[in-house]
């Protein structure tokens, strides 16, 4: 992240009539300045600033990518607006699930007859969708409109091409198979004034075959440690209290360093940046979490009481089918371990239901962990076979009837066992960062515990961004009614 002073001192000793530095970041610095006078330009023939609308689909890193393209469209002169009929639209796509794709065709589908009535509109894709060679075929082929398409491995490149765009009358494609390239210091437009995620490593190298993740994300690579703190460092002294940390599987952070540094080691470095009061992580994979990270998160007085430790399966026999290189009693040996040293945490999972081969008798393994983990949360799934990846190919003789039920047994024991987790703090009090108006009842704020449960309590906007105790007073299933001590 740069900050808008230091960015434009850089950008007045930029000369434009010199050919573009080969150096990044100073590359994309020069294409900012050229997109800039572009933007005016086209602003000026319509008499009005141009409008950009983002949409973004899937996970963290996909919001994250798009505060950094978000950042980028508002420094070079355009207006963002919640409205599809903007100059430019940018979806930031997903491809974890095939239904993704189909929202991101549909969209494609309401915008092309917006292009009609407006020849100058521009449209871009980006993210993990787009990192499937079948994709773009199919883009090329049904959605020749389409004006750019990049992936994930050249977000940073955004004003780059966004002057490459402007400058043909073309598809302008440009996707990477890989890089190691992590490059820095540009606009990023944050969502939240008092919380943000922040990179630590990209992509995965753990290939799960159900997943097509490691193919559209590429291998693991992590960020300098000092460039983290730097960036965290810059953010709080905006106002941020709040930070996720965000990696595929950050508990691989660090390995692809030239001096290597644990995750737990890089919390303890982020937990002496003065003013940071909170600091949560994800995704953590159960297969190397340390004993280092939960003593870590055991004495930290910031890393937040809340864990998402993805199960996925509760059989050993479809875990291994999944890749996930630990077994269930592994899996559960470990959860006990954090449980016991860390009484008070919170621990939430995802679920697969319907894998290949996955019988009724398996499902019933699964139900037993959750009965014994007793996760405060799940985030439940119907498998949805995605192409490219091992499991693809793997032959399913469950019916989708079977596998419905075997969905329907499990998500009724989650929900019953996250109500009895959430309720157990009742009449306690505990802080919670204050993070938006109540959308229901604008006397009520909502906040947010330390173990990721929400709060609803009579309160006004001038507390949003703040921490504040909290007694709670109902439990309502997955949430609390409280009340400010």
């Amino acid at each position: 992240m740069i900050r808008n002073e230091e960015l434009e001192q850089i950008l007045e000793t930029i000369d434009l009539q010199n050919d573009a530095p080969a150096q990044e970041p100073m590359r994309q610095y020069y294409f900012i300045k050229k997109a800039r006078e572009i933007v005016a330009e086209e602003s000026s023939k319509r008499g009005r600033p141009l409008t950009a609308n983002e949409q973004t689909f899937g996970c963290q890193m996909n919001a994250k990518d798009s505060e950094k393209l978000i950042g980028i469209l508002e420094n070079i002169g355009f207006e963002m607006i919640d409205d599809e009929s903007a100059d430019l639209v940018f979806y930031n796509t997903c491809t974890v699930r095939d239904n993704a794709n189909q929202r991101v065709y549909g969209r494609l589908g309401l915008v092309h007859s917006m292009k009609k009535k407006n020849p100058h509109k521009k449209i871009a894709l980006c993210g993990c969708m787009m990192q499937e060679p079948t994709v773009i075929e199919k883009i090329q082929k049904s959605y020749s409109f389409v004006d750019l398409i990049f992936g994930t491995h050249n977000i940073y490149k955004f004003a780059e091409l966004i002057v490459a765009m402007y400058s043909s009358d073309r598809m302008i494609i440009d996707i990477w198979k890989d890089t190691d390239k992590i490059v820095e210091d540009l606009p990023t437009e944050r969502k939240f004034p008092f919380k943000s995620g922040v990179n630590i490593m990209y992509g995965c190298n753990n290939f799960c075959s159900y997943c097509i993740v490691p193919y559209v994300r590429g291998r693991e690579r992590s960020r300098n440690p000092k460039d983290i703190i730097r960036e965290i460092e810059k953010i709080v002294a905006d106002g941020v209290v709040e930070v996720m940390l965000l990696g595929q599987n950050v508990n691989s952070y660090g390995k692809t360093l030239d001096e290597p540094m644990s995750f737990a080691q890089l919390l303890q470095e982020v937990e002496k940046i003065d003013g940071l009061e909170r600091i949560r992580f994800m995704t953590s994979h159960p297969k190397d979490l340390s004993d280092e990270l939960i003593q870590v998160m055991k004495h930290s007085k910031k890393i937040c009481r809340h864990l998402h430790l993805p199960l996925q399966a509760g059989s050993t026999k479809i875990l291994t089918a999944m890749n996930r290189r630990y077994t269930k009693e592994q899996y559960l040996e470990l959860a006990h371990k954090i449980r016991r040293e860390i009484p008070d945490i919170s621990i939430t999972t995802d679920i697969i239901v319907g894998f290949p081969g996955e019988t009724a008798e398996d499902v019933n393994e699964t139900i037993e962990v959750v009965k014994e983990v007793q996760y405060d949360n799940a985030f439940t799934f119907i498998y949805s076979k995605r192409t490219g990846t091992p499991a693809a190919a793997m032959p399913n003789p469950t019916t989708d009837e079977e596998i419905k039920e075997n969905f329907d047994r499990l998500l009724k024991v989650v929900q019953e066992t996250a109500r009895n987790r959430v309720g157990r703090l009742m009449g306690e009090v505990h802080s919670a960062l204050v993070e938006e108006q109540n959308e229901h009842d604008p006397t009520l704020v909502s906040g947010r515990l330390s173990n990721n449960t929400i709060v609803h309590f009579p309160g006004n906007t001038s507390l949003i961004g703040k921490i504040v105790d909290v007694r709670l007073v109902e439990a309502h299933g997955f949430y609390y009614i409280g009340e400010m001590t």
